[in-house]
This record gives C-alpha cells, structure tokens and sequence, in this order.
C-alpha cells in the first residue's frame, strides 16, 4: 500500500488567500501581548477547520501568543514558495509569517527537504532528485530568499522524522551529511545568526533501536526532536508523570543543543489517551525543560486545536498539491490499522477541541508558563 504522511503537513490545513500585504498588520497590534514571554517555548497554532476566514485566525494567534509562548512553527514547502525557479510566490507565506510578526512570535522554520520517508515536497521544475541530486546552491538560494524576508525566522529544521530516510538506506547518510554540510557553511556566510538543524522522531528512535542514526546525523546548530508517547502502533504506553524518554536525549546527543519541535499527548480514547493524561504530561515536562533550559534551543507543544477525526492523515500523492497550512506536522504509519490510531492521536492532540471549548491542558499549559517566565 501507499505510505502517508500527516496530512496537516502537506495542506489539508487551512489556505489564505489575501494578498502580500497583511505584513502590514504587525504594525497595529490589536491586542495586549504579555508582559513576559520566553522566546524558547512555543505552540503549533492551528485552526479548527479549513473553512475560517483571516479575521478568525487573526484571533487565534492572539488567543495563542496570550498563553506567554513566543514562538511557533511555520511548515513551509518548496514546491509553494517557489514554483518556478527563481520566481517566489509570497502570498501564503506572508500571512502567515505577517501574523507571527504581529504577535511578537519568533518561528521556527520547517523545511522539508526531507519528511520521512518522503523526499520533498520539490518544484516540478526540480524533479524528483535523490538526495546528491537536490543541489546544494539551490537549496541555499531559495532559504537565502525566506531568511532574508523574514527576520523572525531563527532556527530552521531541514529535514524532519530523518531517522525514517535512512532507517533502510544508511550507505546515504555520509551523502546527506556532505549535502547539509554544504548547505549549512554556505547559508551561515549570509545568516549568521540563524540556527540550522535537522529532526527525529523520538519514539520512533527509542521503539526501532535507531539512536545510531541520530549519532551519525547531529550536525548543525542544534539535533531536534519530535515525541508522542506511543509505541509502533500509536498507542498510548507511557505515564503522563514519567519523561525517561526525554532524557535519553542527552545520551544520545550529549554534545549539541537539543530542540524540542513537536511534543504532545493526545486526549483520543481509541489510542490511550485522556484530558487527565495530558494536563498530567504538560504538568510533567515543564520541570524538564526548566532544569534542562540551557540544553534546549526551543520547546513547542504540538498543537493548539484539535481537527475532526479522519482529516488529520492523507497519501503521500497530495504532497504535489501541497500548500502552506496553519499548523503543520510530521509523521508516518504503515498500515491502515495504524493510520487509523495516528489520525486519531494527531487529531486530538490539541489543548482546544473543534469547537474551541478549552481542555483541562489549555489551563495547564498557560500556568506552567507563567511559573517559568
């Protein structure tokens, strides 16, 4: 069968359609943003449902950056940004990056050079390239372009869920670690500041015996990690109250700054999950992040709402037809009975459900920051 990827990472999330000129709204801010805010802690914000108008998600980056957070993720795919080469469309991205502006976010950039075990998204005008194939001075122009548009970008993730690339094909990964390498010394003469990096999903490294990979591949600024608490079949196995598994972290990557891209825990029954699991977990792993906050290059929740059941994973096919969502993600499943507790766990991962009626975790997470900050 087909393998899949999450759907809220390829666009089945919302899509704006307004013009380039929304940046201009960080210049009226129409509400107050917290006195206090850590630029290391953040929040995917997404938005319910594909049908909501830009006044709706306006209000939900102010209900998301009132938690104290200050910084979210922005999924972002070449094959959008710059369909024919050398030629940027900006339209999306702006809203998106106009609306993180506005509430004083920073944004962690993900870049899908690599999703899995998915190459891509890549311009028609690309092809489907191997990865020696990709071009590193390509790369770099179209990265060069997004930074030097958006300053609030300050870390960028290349690569995502990469134990999954080379779980199989480990003979590539000196190919890939001269291809980053490349890129990263070349981006770095023209964005100092920036930080670059590649992720891994955690319990997919732990349940696969994989933590050799992520040795080979802490490269970059920063080694960044997503985590759910479930085993190969997206079922919930961990207690809320325990973090072992995060820190194994620091034995695997003892040497490098660790970021924490997408954590969760979902409240869906079918996989083993609660409202009282996730306020517990929330509860749990902000003490983590405090005693660890100078290993950590930034820590974000995943995610804000909850999506209806069956939206949350689609085929790999769409990645062509991808757009940039609000609210994106990664992962994969490789049977329909585990598809079916992944978009389970994912579409009830949020700290709002569909409707916007807040879960016990929402309160949590706004308490255990205002303690840290």
């Amino acid at each position: 069968m087909d393998k899949k990827i999450l759907g809220v990472a390829i666009g089945v999330g919302i899509v704006i359609a307004v013009s380039a000129g929304i940046l201009s709204m960080s210049e009226n801010p129409s509400k107050p943003i917290p006195t206090k805010t850590n630029e290391k802690i953040g929040l995917v914000i997404n938005t319910p449902s594909q049908s909501v108008s830009l006044q709706q998600v306006d209000q939900i980056f102010s209900d998301a950056s009132s938690t104290g957070i200050g910084r979210s993720n922005v999924y972002l795919f070449w094959n959008v940004i710059e369909p024919q080469r050398g030629e940027f469309d900006w339209r999306q991205s702006d809203v998106l990056m106009g609306l993180n502006e506005k509430n004083d976010l920073k944004v962690t950039l993900y870049f899908s050079v690599i999703n899995g075990e998915t190459l891509g998204p890549f311009p028609n005008w690309i092809g489907k390239p191997s990865i020696n194939a990709i071009g590193e001075d390509r790369l770099v122009d179209v990265l060069d372009a997004i930074l030097s548009r958006y300053h609030i970008i300050d870390t960028v993730i290349i690569a995502g869920e990469t134990e999954s690339q080379f779980r199989h094909y480990e003979q590539n990964i000196p190919v890939y670690k001269e291809f980053f390498n490349g890129v990263y010394d070349k981006l770095k003469e023209k964005h100092p500041d920036v930080k670059l990096g590649n992720s891994f999903a955690l319990h997919q490294v732990l349940n696969k015996d994989l933590d050799h990979i992520v040795s080979d591949l802490a490269i970059g600024d920063f080694v960044a990690f997503s985590y759910s608490p479930v085993d190969n079949l997206n079922d919930i196995v961990k207690s809320p109250s325990n973090y072992d598994d995060l820190e194994r972290i620091f034995e695997i990557v003892p040497d490098k700054q660790i970021g924490i891209f997408e954590i969760s825990w979902s409240t869906s029954e079918f996989v083993g999950g609660s409202e009282d699991g996730q306020t517990d977990f929330i509860a749990s792993i902000f003490p983590f992040f405090s005693n660890n906050e100078s290993k950590i290059e930034f820590f974000t929740w995943y995610r804000m709402y909850d999506k209806p059941i069956g939206t949350c994973v689609t085929d790999t096919a769409e990645i062509v037809e991808s757009k940039i969502s609000v609210g994106g993600g990664s992962g994969m499943g490789s049977s329909e009975f585990v598809i079916e507790r992944l978009d389970n766990y994912i579409c009830n991962a949020g700290l709002l459900d569909i409707n916007g009626n807040q879960k016990s975790g929402w309160n949590e997470f706004k308490n255990q920051i205002e303690m840290i900050n």
